[in-house]
């Protein structure tokens, strides 16, 4: 494996979005590769090796504590390293959960975009306790909650349980505990949790929970993302075809915009946008984790 590169996804400015490691090579034991995500202490690391096909790449993806077997963000990051190494155009990464086409540009002023094409969304189970559970974990009460939206869990590649808030200020007070929380999440196979407010028409402000992967908090989560996507259109938040902006790291000095475009076709994957920032270094912020 090759040294990490580091990537500031879904912003074009490097003290926003959230950061990505992108190591290229032949991929290492589970173990050493999740210790070189422990090493750069993002909240994931996606380690890229090389196919017969340039445009094709075997992925996988590790948090410092865990693999994931999808992440957005860092999958974004990994566009935005391929685009500035082979030039914009679609690439294929093959991940534990199947292939995720993913298309890189470069807009007028220089900023690299990429989309990231999700597996179809897919509604899981999601038991009363457990929900309970998770907002005493959380520190909500039910008066917290807008009851206009369901608590649900949703999978575009992996699963993230939805939590509506009735307000920004709620949303901004999560202070969360986080051995309960990680248990919790463990026990219940929930990848992060999307704590979520509607801020306008089409436009959410979100907060996400990452205690499984050792981190306390996400500032951009394209996986969840993609997730929400698929939760607003089941329930018809959204006319589809459509899109949403899903705004998220505010409340922790990494402001992130994710664009979020689900297709009419509900056996379609939902797409997730943002640019991205390759870093000559890392980027020098407060850690997320615990």
């Amino acid at each position: 494996m090759n040294s990490p590169l580091h990537v500031a996804a879904f912003t074009s400015d490097p003290a926003g979005g959230n950061m990505a490691g992108v190591v290229f090579g032949e991929h290492g034991t589970p173990a050493e590769m999740m210790a070189t995500a422990a090493e750069v202490g993002y909240s994931e690391t996606a380690f890229l090796a090389a196919t017969d096909d340039p445009s094709v790449w075997l992925t996988r993806y590790f948090a410092p504590e865990t693999e994931v077997d999808f992440c957005g963000h860092a999958t974004i990051g990994a566009g935005g390293v391929l685009g500035g190494r082979y030039g914009p155009g679609r690439y294929t990464l093959q991940t534990n959960i199947g292939e995720i086409p993913v298309d890189v540009s470069v807009d007028d002023v220089g900023d690299v975009r990429v989309t990231l094409t999700s597996i179809p969304p897919t509604e899981v189970p999601l038991a009363d306790e457990a929900f309970a559970a998770a907002l005493v974990a959380l520190g909500y009460l039910p008066d917290d909650l807008d009851n206009t939206f369901p608590p649900a869990v949703f999978n575009a590649g992996v699963n993230h349980l939805m939590v509506p808030l009735k307000n920004r200020s709620v949303l901004a007070s999560l202070d969360y505990d986080f051995a309960a929380l990680k248990v919790l999440t463990e026990t219940e196979n929930w990848t992060t949790v999307n704590c979520f407010v509607r801020t306008g028409h089409n436009e959410y402000h979100v907060r996400n929970p990452f205690p499984i992967g050792g981190i306390v908090e996400d500032p951009a989560t394209g996986a969840a993302a993609a997730a929400f996507g698929g939760y607003l259109a089941h329930h018809n938040f959204v006319d589809v075809p459509g899109t949403v902006q899903v705004f998220q790291g505010y409340d922790m000095d990494s402001p992130s915009q994710i664009t979020v475009d689900i297709p009419g076709d509900a056996e379609s994957g939902i797409r997730v946008s943002g640019s991205a920032v390759v870093l000559a270094e890392p980027f020098d912020r407060q850690p997320t984790s615990e």
